[in-house]
This record gives C-alpha cells, sequence and structure tokens, in this order.
C-alpha cells in the first residue's frame, strides 16, 4: 500500500512538472490510469520504473489569415505522408504484401510553396475538415491570434471486460499558429515569399527527424492491425492518429513586430 501511495505521488510530482504519465496498479493488471501519455510507470509487484513511450515534436509558423488554411496542409500532408502506407493483404497469418502509395504535388495560391501529399482523396478530406475547424476558430477568435493544433499518432491496447481499450500516443507534433494583419499588397507579397521558405525549413525539419532510427509500433498480425493502422479508407494505410486544437485569444507582440521587421528589412534591399 505504501508502494502504490509512492507511485500515486510520484505521477503526480511529474504531471505537475509537465510530463503527463501513465501507470498500472498491479492489483489490476489490466487497468492503466492515463495522464496523457509521454511518461509511463509500470509496476510489477514492489518495483516500478519509468519509461519515455511518446516523443514531441513542435512546429511554429507566422501567417496572415489566408495562409493558414495551406501552411497547416502543407504540414500536416507531409507528416502523413512519411505515417502512411499502402493497405496490407493477407495471405496468411504473418504473410503479407504491401500496396502503393500515390504521390500528389499540391501548388498552393496563397504561399509561393509546393508540397506532397499522399494522392488519396478520402484522407484528404479529413484532414481539410480538421484544418477547416481550426481555421474558422481562428477567425472567430478575433482579428489577430494565436492557436495551435495537433496530430497525435497512437496505438490500442486491448483490455478486458469491463475496461475500454487504452489508446496509447507514442508521437503528437504541434504546430504553433501566429496569425497576423499586413498593411498593403506590397507587405502581402513578402510575406508570401518568406512564409514559403520557412515552410521549406519546416518540411526539411520533419524529414529530418521521421529519419531518425526512433520508436515506431511494431507490423502487426492481421488480427491486431486495427490496433497500429486507420483501416477505414480504401487507398491507403496511416497510423492511427487524431487531430486537435487549441486556441488564443491574443497574439503576442514579438511575433508580431518580428514579421513586420522581416518585412521592412527586405523593403529596404
Amino acid at each position: 500500500m505504501r508502494a502504490l501511495v509512492f507511485v500515486e505521488w510520484s505521477c503526480a510530482i511529474i504531471s505537475y512538472l509537465g510530463f503527463p504519465v501513465v501507470f498500472t496498479y498491479p492489483f489490476f493488471p489490466n487497468y492503466t490510469r492515463r495522464r496523457t501519455g509521454t511518461v509511463s510507470l509500470h509496476v510489477h509487484g514492489n518495483n516500478f520504473h519509468f519509461i519515455m513511450n511518446c516523443r514531441s515534436e513542435v512546429l511554429e509558423v507566422t501567417v496572415e489569415a489566408r495562409q493558414v488554411e495551406e501552411a497547416m496542409l502543407a504540414l500536416l500532408h507531409t507528416i502523413l505522408l512519411h505515417r502512411s502506407t499502402g493497405k496490407f493483404h493477407y495471405k496468411k497469418e504473418g504473410t503479407y504484401s504491401i500496396g502503393t502509395v500515390g504521390t500528389q504535388d499540391i501548388d498552393c495560391d496563397f504561399i509561393d510553396f509546393t508540397f506532397v501529399r499522399v494522392s488519396s482523396e478520402e484522407l484528404d478530406r479529413v484532414i481539410r475538415k480538421a484544418v477547416s475547424e481550426f481555421k474558422d476558430a481562428l477567425s472567430n477568435s478575433g482579428s489577430d491570434g494565436m492557436g495551435q493544433i495537433s496530430l497525435e499518432f497512437y496505438q490500442k491496447k486491448k483490455s478486458r471486460w469491463p475496461f475500454s481499450d487504452e489508446c496509447i500516443p507514442w508521437e503528437v507534433w504541434s504546430i504553433k499558429v501566429n496569425v497576423v494583419n499586413l498593411a498593403n499588397e506590397q507587405e502581402r507579397q513578402i510575406c508570401r515569399e518568406k512564409v514559403g521558405e520557412k515552410l521549406g525549413e519546416k518540411v526539411i525539419n520533419v524529414v529530418e527527424v521521421i529519419n531518425r532510427h526512433e520508436y515506431l509500433p511494431k507490423m502487426p498480425t492481421q488480427s491486431e492491425v486495427d490496433n497500429v493502422f486507420d483501416t477505414s479508407l480504401k487507398d491507403v494505410q496511416p497510423y492511427l492518429y487524431k487531430i486537435t486544437y487549441q486556441i488564443t485569444d491574443s497574439l503576442g507582440t514579438s511575433v508580431s513586430t518580428t514579421m513586420r521587421r522581416l518585412i521592412k528589412d527586405t523593403l529596404a534591399l
């Protein structure tokens, strides 16, 4: 009992410090209590240890309101391009082939940028719906605003009755968005170019992170494929994911000032 109390207090302290935790009670081996999941506390009898089980990456962009949708689509599709596979075709348990994944170049209308996405209209509709809701929420927050949209990849862990399946995140991408208003068309044209350059840097950053040899869920058997991949789409199979967002009403003056200084320096050249 003393060990359990210590576990509870340890998890509470770690959570307070900003590290979400997961821990499992030894006398309920299938009952796991989650605090969103970047640190796990596994308990075995009187022994317990912490395991980092979710990596987090943060990207930040400053854009005009009209550029929000394209910037978010570019980054989210870039990440999902590298976190998707072709459909699995099982011949027998443990033996399968993987279908091909087509790609498509997308030119932005308000940013000097072209990004590559998975050639799946179904996946694109899902992403566009989430981004559209985020954009509308930003617009409704006022003329200037800040927001964050997050793409979380997770896997399911089956639990025995009466407990529901556990969703364990293993990678989270958070994109912080700063929206600014510009005074004239000349500033907008410069912003169009600068945002394109910044998005190019972010895409390179995404690819570098994804190319690291870090944790990925192991390839599942046929009976477990729904615990790792989203199999609801007919032409592509991304890892299980969810998209969430949050809005802040006011924009920090330092961000707005930085963007305006960047534009002013460009005009002076």
